[in-house]
């Protein structure tokens, strides 16, 4: 009974002594979503609104570039839509009352000047006959009459054109061709409102990765901005316990520095494996691949600091 009561004791001992694994803790730290802003444009940067650590509102204006390229194409675009519209705004309202009677004016020459020229080849040609002329001058004579017929055809075809007004088809490709210069004067407009750069949401500036006059290549982040919203914690989970994790799983998040922890609930976790991060790397975990999750924090009342170590406990009951 002594001997029994003395090994009992001391395994009880050395079960106290030894940590206390809780399988269903994770590890991580506080992120907040990240917002990257983008150069559309290889110009220099003339302003600068904000700085790091600024709290910044939905559309507000952080950085401005030189925008004089943009603003010329503008005008360019806006001066193209102006006279597609004009020429459209001439069709609409046909011939001018002034061009029609100066059609009927040339008609009116070009019929006396066939008047002439007919009177004038049969005079040659009664001269031609009785041997007074040459060849060469009937010649001429005919040549002249037709030339004033064909005249007064195309001054005829020039006044019934006016008359008729500006075809179905004419306007169809004026509209079109104002549509065409619209677009093309909006899509310029948005150029020049692209120089300028605002947040599309409420956050706070986290980096400012170029300076004054300095130029971004096209595509480049210019600006971070983290989303106002209260971080997550972006953790690791271990492959035994993703088939059990899943959106909505509820959580404890134990923050360094807080005796209390908070409530969470998972918001997403990655279908892909990643290998274990390096401060997860445990003799227990090292080789093994994780499942990075989203857990959202409830309830808290401050806005916790990005970057803070966390530990997860899910609620896998």
């Amino acid at each position: 009974m002594k001997r029994s009561l003395i090994a009992l004791i001391a395994i009880s001992t050395v079960t106290a002594c030894g940590p206390a694994e809780d399988t269903n803790r994770v590890v991580g730290e506080l992120a907040s979503d990240r917002i990257e802003l983008t150069a559309e444009f290889s110009e220099a940067i003339v302003d600068i609104v904000v700085s790091e650590g600024s709290v910044v509102q939905k559309d507000q204006v952080l950085l401005r570039q030189n925008d004089a390229r943009a603003t010329s194409r503008l005008a360019d675009a806006e001066a193209i839509y102006l006279q597609a519209r004009a020429r459209l705004d001439e069709l609409v309202r046909g011939p001018r009352q002034e061009q029609i009677a100066a059609s009927r004016a040339m008609v009116e020459g070009a019929s006396q000047d066939l008047g002439f020229r007919e009177s004038e080849q049969a005079r040659v040609a009664e001269i031609y006959q009785r041997a007074l002329a040459s060849e060469e001058e009937l010649d001429r004579a005919n040549a002249a009459l037709d030339a004033a017929q064909a005249t007064l055809k195309l001054r005829l075809a020039q006044l019934e054109e006016l008359l008729a007004g500006t075809t179905i088809e004419e306007l169809t490709q004026a509209e079109q061709a104002v549509k065409q210069a619209a677009a093309r004067r909006d899509n310029a407009r948005i150029d020049v409102e692209r120089h300028v750069i605002s947040t599309p949401v409420d956050g706070v500036v986290d980096s400012r990765l170029f300076e004054l006059g300095e130029r971004p290549g096209v595509g480049q982040p210019v600006i971070i901005v983290l989303a106002a919203e209260q971080p997550h914690a972006r953790v690791y989970v271990p492959e035994n316990l993703r088939v059990q994790i899943r959106p909505g799983t509820t959580a404890l998040i134990h923050v360094d520095g807080l005796d209390t922890p908070l409530s969470g609930r998972v918001r997403w976790v990655a279908n892909e494996p990643a290998f274990t991060p390096y401060y997860a790397l445990t003799e227990r975990d090292r080789g093994r691949l994780s499942y990075v999750a989203k857990v959202d924090i409830l309830g808290a009342s401050d806005r916790l600091p990005d970057g803070v170590p966390v530990e997860v406990e899910f609620d896998l009951d």
